[in-house]
């Protein structure tokens, strides 16, 4: 049953709220004073506080102010025997859910205590919906168990909660932007918002105006303000893509908002004041190019408070196969497709596969395989007809051929055959590729009767 603390500093109305809470079923604990009722609030866990608004030592309206302040949770309802109105407004403005007269009825307030145990449930349930999404989104779209991506996930785990400005780096298509939404939705402003822009997608002028904003009449067609990502982000996170590709004026200013959290609109006088955790991202050396003075060398050093680099796919290889489970179920969900799995061969070619294009590449042969299949079991036939470097990869001509009962001698003969058709009958070329001795190869030749 919901526990409610009850604070007042006449004995016989907290005996009154007490026999009536409690013959309701609630558990119910009473206090005489503000400062005693936040060491049982430090003790127990409190569903509800109904406090007197004038008290002794620390009135009710301090003691709403402190429990808000430590327990922003916890439903308070606010109880006083004057009917002050700018009293009223004052407790509601701090938090308060309800501000009930004295004297009250047993209907009344058996009525008000049902009203916010009600919104304290509906609370508590949004924030374990909450919980569970980011709890889901951690663990299911962030894949992998190899040892490289573990350090990037527990590095990340680390420095989400901070404040610091994160500098992700690594080849296109390994998942910054997925990282830099991991990184906001473990911090301290997951409920704040959450801006993505790309900085290599827009000329020079349109970049500055998306970043910063603009007023009306700041250049032809600006027919009205408009606010910038800054502001749009402001409490929360902002994640610039392509960084090293943003044009040196703009770097400028961009530097500006990390010194002090200032800026000033397109065409604005006033300075404007934001707080925004910056996240960046880029698959260039930031380095060089602050040696090929492309990139100014003071932002980049602000920009590099913490560095991860993304590991490729290629370092990773052991993540593929959760990765491939993960897309499919994905996408036969959103293609409503009955495909469920992969053939063995498929998988293995996957595997060996560099993927110059990384996950974003894996993610989309795995969608267009999923389309594609007539079964639910994905096939090398699946993979070859929707990706030409795959295709060229599963090519008969890159495999030798050979019959499924062959014994270990007519699987060498065959061998040898193939390899030489392979490079044209040239013997020097053959025994490189079979790892032999060219004198080895010549008897091979002469013992399987080969010309």
């Amino acid at each position: 049953m919901p526990h409610i603390l009850v604070v007042d500093d006449v004995v016989s109305i907290l005996k009154a709220l007490e026999t009536i809470l409690s013959q309701e079923g609630y558990t119910v604990t009473t206090t005489t004073s503000g400062e005693q009722a936040l060491s049982l609030m430090r003790r127990y866990e409190i569903d509800l506080l109904l406090s007197d608004v004038k008290m002794s030592s620390m009135s009710g309206l301090d003691l709403l102010r402190q429990v808000k302040f430590e327990y922003p949770d916890t439903c308070v309802i606010m109880m006083s025997g004057y009917q002050d109105i700018a009293v009223a407004v004052e407790a509601i403005k701090e938090g308060a859910f309800d501000y009930l007269v004295k004297p009250m009825s047993r209907e009344y307030t058996v009525r008000a205590v049902q009203k916010a145990l009600t919104m304290r449930a509906l609370v508590v349930e949004n924030l374990l919906l909450k919980r569970q999404v980011r709890d889901q989104f951690s663990h299911s779209e962030v894949i992998g168990s190899s040892q490289a991506w573990r350090r990037v996930r527990e590095l990340i785990c680390h420095v989400a909660p901070s404040q610091a400005t994160l500098l992700l780096t690594g080849e296109s298509g390994t998942g910054k932007e997925v990282i830099a939404t991991m990184v906001h939705h473990l911090s301290t402003r997951a409920e704040q918002p959450f801006i993505v822009l790309n900085a290599a997608a827009l000329p020079t002028t349109l970049l500055e105006a998306e970043l910063f904003g603009y007023e009306k009449g700041a250049f032809t067609g600006a027919h009205e303000r408009k606010l910038g990502q800054f502001e749009l982000a402001d409490g929360g996170t902002l994640f610039l893509d392509e960084i090293g590709d943003m044009p040196i004026e703009i770097q400028v200013k961009l530097l500006r908002v990390l010194q002090d959290g200032t800026f000033k609109r397109l065409g604005g006088t006033r300075e404007l004041q934001i707080d925004v955790r910056l996240i960046t991202a880029t698959n260039k050396n930031l380095m060089e190019e602050v040696r090929l003075r492309r990139f100014r060398e003071d932002l980049y050093y602000r920009l590099n408070v913490i560095a991860i680099r993304l590991p490729a796919l290629r370092e990773r290889r052991s993540d593929i196969p959760l990765l491939v489970f993960h897309f499919i179920c994905k996408y036969a969900r959103v293609n409503h497709k009955q495909v469920s799995s992969i053939q063995h061969e498929a998988l293995e070619t996957l595997k060996t596969y560099d993927w110059p294009g990384n996950v974003r590449e894996l993610e989309n042969v795995i969608e267009r395989a999923v389309v594609l299949c007539q079964s639910n079991s994905i096939t090398l036939t699946d993979l070859s007809l929707n990706h030409s470097r795959l295709g060229r990869l599963m090519d008969e001509d890159a495999y030798f051929m050979l019959p499924v009962n062959a014994t270990m001698a007519e699987v060498e003969r065959e061998t040898i055959l193939q390899a030489l058709h392979h490079h044209a009958g040239n013997r020097q070329a053959t025994a490189r590729q079979l790892a032999i001795a060219p004198a080895t190869l010549y008897r091979k030749l002469k013992e399987y009767h080969l010309r």
